[in-house]
C-alpha cells in the first residue's frame, strides 16, 4: 500500500464533505481577521518598530529564555503587563496557543480536576492531553453543571485542586462567559480559575484590560491575554501569581525548550498595550461599529451573540455557508465560512468580525450584499 494512502483518504473525505481547508491570501474589505482595533498596520507601531531597530533592539532572541534568549525587552514587557493588568507577575510566550498549551500541560497536577467549557480553545485541549490532571467538559456557560461536577467529584473522594477554565468572549459565537458566577464558584470551592481573554483584551475593560475586571486581580486567577488580535502583533501573556511564574520557568517544557520570542516583538507588545490604554477612542469607535452591525443584521440567526465584535450568521448547512461566503468574497468582502468540526454539526456559519479596518459604510454595504446572497441561497 502507498504509504500516503491514509492521508490521501482523509483529505478526500474532507473534500467530499466540503470541509477541506485551504490557505488563501486575504482580499477585500476585512470582515474576517481578529485585528479588531486595526493595529496590525498602525503607523504608530510601525514607527515604534523602526525606532526600536535603529536603537539596536534585536529582531531575534538567539535562544530560549534560560539559555541566552532572555532580553531586557522581555522583562520590561512582563513587568509592565503585570502592573497594567493588576497581577503579581506575567510571563510572555510566542503565541497564545503556546501559552495555553503550556499552562494546562504544566500547572494542574496529578489528583486535580480540570473542568472546562465545552467551547474552549483547541490549545486548551492540547495542553490537557499533555498534563497530569483529570479533565472533563461542562455544557457551555452552565454554572450549575460546574457546581454539580465539583460536588460529585468531592463526594466520590476527589481531594486535589479544582481548576475551572473558560473564555471571557467566545470566538465563534460572540457570547460572553458568566465570569462573576464562575469566580464565585471558584472562591467557594477554593478552586483556580483560568480565563482566556484572547478576544476581549484591548476591546473591553478600562485601558483595554479585558472583561475579567477585578477577578483578574485575585490570587486564584490566571489570565491569558494574546498580543496577536486586538493588540496587532503576536505573542501571548499569562498573568499569574509569582510562585506559579517560577514554577513555569522550572517545569513548563514549551517555555523551557522554545526559542524565546524576539525582543522586538516584546517591545511592540508593550507599546501596543500602552497605546490602547491611552486611546480610548479605539474602543468607542469599535463600539459604534458593533451597534450599527446589530441593526444591519437584525432578523438574521445570530445564535447567542451578546453585543460583541464577533457576529455569527448561522446558516446550518456547510454548502450554504460556503456558497454565501463565496458570493460575498466575489463582491469584495473578506468573509469566511466556518464549518464543523470547528463549530458543532448543523451550525455552519459566516463569522463576521468587525474591525477598525473597515468603515461604517463598508458595514452597510456588506449588510446589503449579505441579505441579497441569502435570498439567492434560499432560491437555489
Amino acid at each position: 500500500m502507498d504509504r500516503f494512502t491514509p492521508y490521501r483518504e482523509q483529505l478526500d473525505a474532507l473534500e467530499k464533505a466540503g470541509r477541506k481547508r485551504r490557505l488563501s491570501i486575504p482580499a477585500g474589505k476585512d470582515f474576517s481577521s481578529n485585528d479588531y482595533l486595526g493595529l496590525s498596520r498602525s503607523p504608530y507601531l510601525k514607527d515604534s518598530a523602526q525606532t526600536a531597530i535603529a536603537n539596536g533592539i534585536a529582531h531575534g532572541s538567539g535562544g530560549s529564555r534560560l539559555l541566552g534568549g532572555n532580553h531586557p525587552e522581555h522583562e520590561a514587557l512582563e513587568a509592565f503587563a503585570a502592573d497594567h493588568f493588576g497581577s503579581e507577575s506575567s510571563l510572555f510566550f510566542g503565541s497564545g496557543f503556546a501559552a495555553n498549551t503550556a499552562l494546562f500541560a504544566t500547572l494542574p497536577q496529578t489528583g486535580d480536576l480540570l473542568l472546562y467549557d465545552e467551547l474552549i480553545h483547541a490549545s486548551v485541549h492540547d495542553g490537557m492531553k499533555l498534563g497530569r490532571a483529570s479533565f472533563r467538559a461542562f455544557p457551555h456557560n452552565d454554572c450549575n453543571a460546574v457546581e454539580r461536577d465539583i460536588q460529585n467529584w468531592r463526594t466520590s473522594g476527589g481531594t486535589g485542586t479544582i481548576w475551572i477554565a473558560a473564555e471571557s468572549l467566545y470566538s465563534m459565537d460572540g457570547d460572553r462567559a458568566p465570569l462573576v458566577d464562575l469566580a464565585r464558584i471558584a472562591d467557594m470551592h477554593d478552586a483556580m480559575l483560568v480565563i482566556d481573554e484572547a478576544h476581549a483584551v484591548g476591546v473591553y475593560g478600562e485601558g483595554g484590560t479585558g472583561l475579567a475586571g477585578d477577578i483578574g486581580r485575585q490570587d486564584n486567577a490566571i489570565l491569558l491575554r494574546t498580543c496577536g488580535k486586538a493588540l496587532g502583533g503576536e505573542g501571548g501573556l499569562l498573568t499569574l501569581p509569582k510562585l506559579l511564574r517560577e514554577f513555569f520557568i522550572n517545569r513548563a517544557r514549551p517555555f523551557i525548550f522554545s526559542t524565546a520570542p524576539s525582543p522586538l516583538t516584546a517591545h511592540l507588545a508593550q507599546q501596543a498595550i500602552a497605546y490602547v490604554a491611552d486611546n480610548s477612542s479605539l474602543q468607542s469607535d469599535l463600539a459604534g461599529h458593533i451597534a450599527l452591525a446589530r441593526d444591519c443584521f437584525a432578523g438574521l440567526s445570530l445564535g447567542d451573540h451578546q453585543n460583541s465584535q464577533i457576529f455569527p450568521i448561522i446558516l446550518g448547512e456547510d454548502r450554504v455557508a460556503v456558497e454565501v461566503a463565496a458570493r460575498l468574497q466575489g463582491q469584495g468582502f473578506d468573509v469566511r465560512a466556518i464549518r464543523p468540526p470547528t463549530v458543532p454539526a448543523g451550525t455552519a456559519r459566516l463569522r463576521i468580525s468587525l474591525t477598525l479596518n473597515v468603515t461604517q459604510d463598508d458595514i452597510r454595504d456588506l449588510s446589503a450584499a449579505l441579505h441579497e446572497a441569502l435570498l439567492l441561497a434560499d432560491a437555489a
